[in-house]
């Protein structure tokens, strides 16, 4: 099968296999132990947590694991709306956000929170003008995520950052899961105060995430029990997920630009190849992440499109892993105002690290044939 559903998920590099493996057999003590066996288990869990923080340019007591990056997001939201609620309660997101984090934020708005939600623009982007025109002084969150999940629109979160930082006290959440290996990510890059990441979206584990903030970001604990992870999130730390967590990060890093050239070199080669359909139109906007392609084919329904590709072994999703096993349109789709004749014929190319030019080749060799068939064309 020709694989082209890399922002649903990633298939682990063997060394970070290999790493969660013999970690697991060689230092499966508690962390939190104190003989010999869970010193030697807490060294190593600190030794990855430090060169998380390295990569992402912030200290190592800043920077948690959790289960994934829904758990990240939820925590990051939860615990900076709670810990700063008492110099307001006024939140800004998009309409564009992974649901992870609006249904936090419907959560919130249950509490008391008061979340505005503005809206983005055809490409999905939404305007730093209009997040300036929102900000009040009882604003105490942004988040606002880096790489679209569904279209590959890559918001300004640099420009966001200074404006935010210019002209309010709150904190700037940035939901980087589908940037991480894929674009530099980093605090001093970006300019956001919160960063979180999930290692399946770049060749490492599922059920795999983490929290990181820089300066004097504070959180009230989600979970509580034990103390561990500085007290914010209580719980056993599986040290071999947070290794191999560290493991994937740097090989992510390390394979970044030969990567990305390719994406770019594949995503041009698509897009040009997409041109000779008129009924097929490109939804992810000329300067949207490169591993990222979103088209749509008028009146052709996209389960129709994927399962036609699968026939030919090639794996594509509809939108996003989140929403494609539901019969009604994406919120995103919804959110960039297509036409109703495009909107159910939706399917997202997603580059990663396993393509090769052979399988860009043959994807548009076999969907040229395949809307033959359909369309006639």
């Amino acid at each position: 099968m020709n694989y082209f559903d890399h922002s649903a998920t990633t298939k682990p590099y063997k060394e970070v296999m290999d790493t969660f493996v013999k970690v697991n057999q060689e230092f499966y003590a508690n962390p939190a132990s104190l003989h010999e066996l869970g010193v030697d288990a807490q060294t190593l869990l600190s030794r990855a947590r430090k060169q998380i923080a390295d990569m992402l340019k912030t200290d190592a007591t800043k920077v948690i694991f959790t289960s994934g990056g829904t758990e990240s997001n939820h925590f990051a939201i939860h615990g900076l709306a709670k810990n700063l609620q008492g110099r307001g309660k006024h939140i800004i997101t998009s309409n564009v956000e992974h649901p992870s984090v609006l249904e936090s934020m419907i959560q919130l708005e249950h509490q008391g929170f008061e979340v505005e939600i503005l809206p983005v623009n055809n490409k999905g982007l939404i305007s730093v003008e209009e997040v300036k025109v929102r900000l009040r002084k009882d604003t105490i969150l942004v988040s606002i995520m880096h790489i679209n999940n569904e279209l590959g629109s890559m918001q300004p979160i640099e420009k966001l950052a200074t404006v935010i930082h210019d002209n309010s006290r709150a904190v700037f959440h940035v939901d980087a899961i589908q940037s991480y290996g894929k674009y530099p990510v980093t605090f001093p890059m970006l300019g956001a105060d919160v960063l979180t990441l999930s290692s399946h979206k770049f060749n490492g584990l599922k059920g795999s995430g983490i929290v990181a903030w820089k300066d004097n970001v504070l959180f009230e604990p989600v979970i509580v029990g034990g103390g561990q992870e500085f007290g914010l999130r209580s719980g056993t730390v599986p040290v071999a997920q947070a290794v191999a967590f560290s493991k994937a990060m740097r090989l992510a890093f390390e394979n970044q630009d030969v990567m990305l050239t390719k994406y770019v070199q594949w995503n041009q080669k698509l897009r040009s190849s997409m041109d000779n359909f008129k009924d097929v139109r490109i939804l992810s906007p000329d300067d949207a992440a490169s591993h990222i392609l979103t088209i749509s084919v008028r009146h052709i329904k996209g389960e129709v499109l994927v399962n036609a590709l699968q026939a030919r072994g090639i794996i594509v999703s509809t939108s996003s892993a989140c929403s494609s096993k539901q019969t009604k349109i994406s919120h995103v789709i919804k959110a960039i105002g297509l036409s109703d004749d495009f909107t159910k014929g939706v399917i997202r190319i997603s580059l990663g690290t396993s393509n090769t030019n052979q399988q860009i080749e043959h994807f548009i060799e076999q969907f040229s044939i395949i809307m033959k068939q359909l369309k006639g064309e």
